[in-house]
């Protein structure tokens, strides 16, 4: 491993004045450990460190780099400019290495210990994500996951330096960047609560037009389509409320006789208590296509490869309508070709 790293570095930073034998490789799994939990203790239980001995090679980075590198404050650790301009080559370097080490390595999902790490909205973490720890626990019960949301801006950038495994949702400008599967594709419709005057299976666009509107704000680039498609074609709908997220939507419209526009899979979910009428959304818009992505320079993992057929057989199951408490899901076969844009 020593040359390997050795070779990675040298090609991708140099380091002025200093000699690179003399530089213990173990420090740069601490420096990107720290610059991704923010915290010493996380970042030494990440890789196997006490808090003290983190703590140490803190202070020897910081000597060999002559910069403070992290500074404390309220949310964490920060990284000075220097750590900044750091962290891009090293996290590389940090990649390379992993590739390299995990060529041939097998993946028993049965004893994994891996985590695993994903970008998702806030509305699939709401209506998949514990749908897919449902399945996990049976599949594989010691892999882990962290999820975080992540700006569409930077999710490419993440992945390409290990820092995301995947990033699951409608996210059209990654298409031409990462490999990815298309799960599904579903239509919209609009969702608000069960009252006397409601039509039984039909709202018009008269009658959609008229009601007021829950709009959501989210980074989500699926839904910012649709908010722009509703918002533009000279239709003049009346906002109620515009909000960031889709998590506060169903208490909002069990309070209101306003409407939510959302996809049709995730409004069933939603209205699991029948408390909502669903109706087709009455005017031509976009269908959401919900993809996982995943960088391809990780095609070749075995962690990787299974993870994501696991996650394709979960959404597939719940397609199929026939999803029951404490039922698992399989990973399907191998696909002989990843769909790209």
């Amino acid at each position: 491993m020593g040359n390997i790293s050795v070779k990675c570095i040298v090609n991708i930073i140099t380091i002025s004045a200093m000699d690179i034998n003399d530089v213990d490789l173990n420090l740069l799994r601490v420096f990107h450990a720290v610059f991704e939990e923010r915290n010493i203790t996380r970042a030494g239980e990440r890789i196997g460190l006490s808090q003290p001995a983190t703590s140490y090679a803190l202070s020897r980075l910081r000597a060999l780099f002559d910069d403070p590198l992290f500074v404390r404050a309220s949310d964490g650790m920060l990284p000075t400019p220097t750590a900044e301009r750091l962290a891009l080559p090293l996290g590389r370097a940090m990649v390379s290495i992993q590739e390299v080490l995990n060529h041939d390595k097998v993946f028993d999902a049965r004893t994994s210990t891996r985590k695993f790490r994903l970008s998702m909205s806030d509305i699939g973490v709401q209506v998949f994500l514990p749908r897919l720890c449902e399945a996990l626990q049976h599949a594989a019960p010691n892999v882990r996951l962290s999820v975080e949301q992540v700006d569409a801006s930077v999710v490419e950038e993440r992945l390409r330096l290990g820092q995301l495994d995947f990033a699951i949702g409608n996210l059209p400008t990654l298409k031409g960047m990462t490999n990815h599967i298309v799960m599904f594709r579903e239509t919209y419709a609009c969702m608000t609560r069960k009252r006397p005057g409601l039509p039984a299976r039909v709202l018009s666009r008269e009658q959609f037009l008229a009601m007021s509107h829950i709009a959501v704000t989210s980074t989500d680039s699926s839904h910012l389509v649709i908010e722009e498609t509703l918002s533009g074609g000279g239709l003049q709908r009346r906002l109620a409320i515009s909000v960031p997220h889709f998590t506060i939507v169903p208490e909002i419209l069990e309070r209101t006789d306003w409407v939510a526009t959302l996809p049709r899979g995730v409004a069933q979910i939603l209205n699991a208590s029948g408390k909502f009428a669903i109706y087709p959304l009455p005017i031509e818009a976009p269908e959401a296509e919900s993809t996982i992505h995943w960088h391809q320079a990780f095609d070749a993992d075995e962690g990787i490869r299974w993870f994501r057929q696991f996650v394709a057989s979960v959404v597939e199951a719940l397609s199929r309508g026939n999803w029951k408490t404490g039922s698992t899901a399989r990973a399907p076969r191998p696909r002989s070709k990843t769909q790209r844009a």
